[in-house]
């Protein structure tokens, strides 16, 4: 049985030697899909084509050894892992573990520094990257990064009613809305990604703008984001499968299901129906986080990535896999103690002494890379959240407990 006391200990123990290492590197780190940044294959034209890109961002990807020192690929701050730490350190401002007053006007800053060259405010990632079909420039906006971005910013103006967070958030849902949106008639409607050319039909992508629009229209009762966060949601919340799990998208490259782009989902559609005080889509949740919980955890506490397989056990399906659980308590009354106990699994399996997480277990040995987009900050966000929910279930206990006492005298 789970002592929430020793827990709560220990995830604190993690979460500010995770902030010390992050702290100490500057918030800047290596990245799965940084192969590109590499001095060496700019130096190089020949290898400069689609073959060449793809080969080298896998290899790294998937090597057990981490070998960007020597093709001289340089730490950078990612915009996304900003936002990460910036909605962490939100959290972490009710419990006086971190300076946060200082760390939350950092991170904004940071995100003032990193916006794209555009007229919106926007944010893309801190290398090019190689789909199957594009190269994407480093720092060209995307969605998925400026969606992150936008709801961090919301978090603090939520918190502390930082109007330029605001100002900031409405004009990064515009440049999706002018930029990204597009609709089809019968034929389909999303949101364009990786590149406002590539009209696809990925789900997560869809769902996560369309639970920005609704949270920019709740806070500016701007019409014109409620129209299209509704049609474009409506369609991907079709798309759901009888047992409730989505493909990633709709190309016939997009064929699987995996643990945290199903977090996204999952959270999005809740957060649509909070936003707009409906229960819509409650029915799509209630189906969809049935089929998470039965598919992507072991007995043991480990986070799958896929639903019909144990490997690879990555480390951001554990932090979303915490986040998702936390997020859907009231389904589950199991829900807290299974978060737990995926951190659990992490600390004794994934954790570093020297303050980092591994990325990932595979069956016959672990990548055991530091990666701080994809790893360090959102296993961040992951035991901030694990902190500030323990936080809030104490304090209504210690209320019980004293309302009781008062009827009882």
């Amino acid at each position: 049985m789970i002592d929430p006391e020793t827990s709560s200990q220990d995830a604190t123990s993690v979460t500010l030697k995770l902030l010390d290492y992050c702290q100490a590197n500057n918030w800047a780190g290596y990245d799965p899909y940084d192969a590109l940044n590499s001095e060496i294959f700019k130096a190089l034209p020949i290898l400069d084509s689609r073959i060449p890109r793809l080969l080298l961002t896998q290899a790294l990807k998937r090597s057990p050894v981490n070998i960007r020192p020597l093709l001289l690929i340089p730490k950078t701050q990612n915009p996304k892992a900003m936002a990460l730490f910036l909605s962490a350190f939100l959290k972490l401002s009710d419990l006086n573990l971190v300076d946060h007053q200082t760390l939350i006007r950092l991170m904004i800053d940071q995100l003032i520094s990193l916006r794209s060259e555009s007229s919106y405010w926007c944010w893309g990632y801190s290398f090019p990257w190689q789909t199957r079909t594009i190269v994407v420039p480093r720092a060209t906006p995307n969605l998925v990064c400026t969606t992150f971005v936008a709801d961090a910013l919301l978090d603090a103006f939520e918190k502390f009613q930082y109007q330029e967070c605001l100002d900031m958030a409405l004009s990064a849902a515009e440049y999706i809305l002018h930029e990204l949106y597009w609709d089809d008639g019968e034929a389909g409607c999303g949101f364009s990604y990786p590149l406002p050319t590539l009209r696809s039909k990925t789900h997560n992508a869809n769902l996560l703008a369309s639970a920005l629009f609704c949270r920019v229209y709740k806070h500016t009762a701007k019409e014109k984001f409620f129209g299209p966060a509704l049609k474009v949601a409506r369609y991907s919340a079709a798309r759901q499968r009888p047992d409730g799990s989505w493909l990633y998208g709709e190309a016939p490259t997009q064929n699987w299901v995996d643990n945290f782009h199903t977090g996204y989902n999952l959270r999005a559609l809740k957060f649509i129906d909070d936003y707009l005080e409906t229960d819509e889509f409650q029915e799509c949740v209630a189906r969809g986080f049935h089929f998470y919980k039965a598919h992507f955890f072991r007995e043991d506490g480990a986070a799958k990535y896929f639903h019909d397989r144990t490997y690879p056990i990555d480390i951001h399906c554990v932090a979303q896999s915490i986040i998702t659980l936390l997020e859907f308590r009231h389904l589950d009354s199991g829900n807290v103690s299974l978060a737990d106990s995926v951190f659990r699994w992490a600390r004794k399996y994934m954790w570093n002494s020297r303050g980092f997480f591994y990325y990932r277990v595979l069956r016959t040995c672990t990548i055991r890379t530091s990666y701080m987009r994809w790893s360090q900050a959102w296993m961040f966000l992951a035991l901030s959240t694990l902190l500030s929910e323990g936080d809030k279930v104490k304090k209504h206990s210690d209320t019980s407990s004293s309302n009781v006492l008062v009827k009882t005298c």
